[in-house]
């Protein structure tokens, strides 16, 4: 595996963090107008069809696949849609849901004894004192909910990276292509249960904006993004690959006050600041501490 990455390399990782930090606004701009399961399921259908018929079906088994899915489509991306609908600013989101990061840890610890290292456990800390603050500027009801289920969300994509590890090693992007199989009933079924006929009768109406909001979140976040993802992960160490996550929740939050005008609070501001402080701790820590015992 090679030991540094080419321009054209780094280049595309960028490209890469710019489109997922843009997948939240176009998140925000779908939700406007499409109840949030609805246009998950849409999400899900742009990106397997007609992708299934090009792209191989991955050697894992049928459970991996079905509970990748899931996790990743109904849990992950179906309660993050409903928190921005609810009025979680997608600038936000895109920094709260990188919690993943932990869960992900500490899942690996509980079901494969991977033990985390002091100074992941300590940035871990640090990041959930970010969302405690951040929790405290949000302790009305009405704004606390949607954090609450961005957290959850975290928890749900860790799910899913357990998934995706018990997976072994496989063509990732014929695992994300036929996944997107998985999601589109039953989320489906929970936005009819919810919303009702409106769940069905609301893509009748969508507009250019949410028909492209549904087709950059398909092709350009989960086909070309991860796509992409995955062969950088491929080709280099992961140590190379991953602090260019640290961009993904800039980009989401910059993009988000240039196009949506969002603004977030002082304390907002102060908590996202230590949420980032314990990324960077768990990205780089392990490198500045290598002695530290796990």
């Amino acid at each position: 595996m090679q030991t540094s990455m080419s321009v054209r390399h780094i280049l595309l990782a960028l490209l890469v963090v710019v489109l997922l930090g843009l997948s939240f606004i176009a998140i925000r701009w779908g939700v406007d107008e499409v109840p949030p399961l609805t246009l998950t399921a849409l999400r899900y259908l742009a990106a397997a069809v007609p992708a299934v018929v090009f792209v191989r079906r991955p050697q894992v088994r049928l459970p991996i696949l079905l509970g990748y899915g899931l996790a990743i489509g109904v849990g992950q991306f179906g309660l993050l849609f409903v928190a921005i609908k609810l009025g979680m600013p997608a600038g936000l989101s895109s920094l709260v849901i990188q919690l993943q990061v932990f869960f992900t840890i500490f899942l690996a610890f509980y079901l494969f004894g991977e033990r985390p290292k002091p100074v992941q456990v300590a940035g871990a800390l640090v990041a959930f004192a970010g969302i405690g603050v951040i929790g405290l500027a949000r302790l009305d009801g009405a704004a606390l909910l949607p954090l609450l289920l961005t957290i959850v969300a975290a928890v749900c994509w860790g799910l899913g990276n357990m998934a995706s590890k018990a997976a072994g090693p496989i063509d990732m992007l014929g695992f994300v292509v036929w996944s997107s199989l998985v999601p589109p009933i039953p989320l489906l079924v929970g936005s009819y249960l919810l919303d009702g006929p409106a769940a069905f009768t609301a893509i009748l109406d969508m507009s250019p904006r949410a028909i492209g909001s549904v087709a950059f979140m398909a092709w350009g976040a989960t086909l070309l993004g991860f796509g992409l993802w995955a062969m950088l992960l491929s080709r280099y160490p992961a140590n190379l690959v991953a602090p260019f996550a640290l961009l993904i929740p800039v980009a989401g939050i910059g993009s988000a006050a240039l196009l949506l005008g969002e603004t977030v609070s002082g304390l907002e501001i102060a908590g996202s600041l230590l949420v980032f402080a314990g990324l960077l701790l768990n990205v780089f820590g392990p490198r500045l501490f290598p002695r530290a015992p796990a």
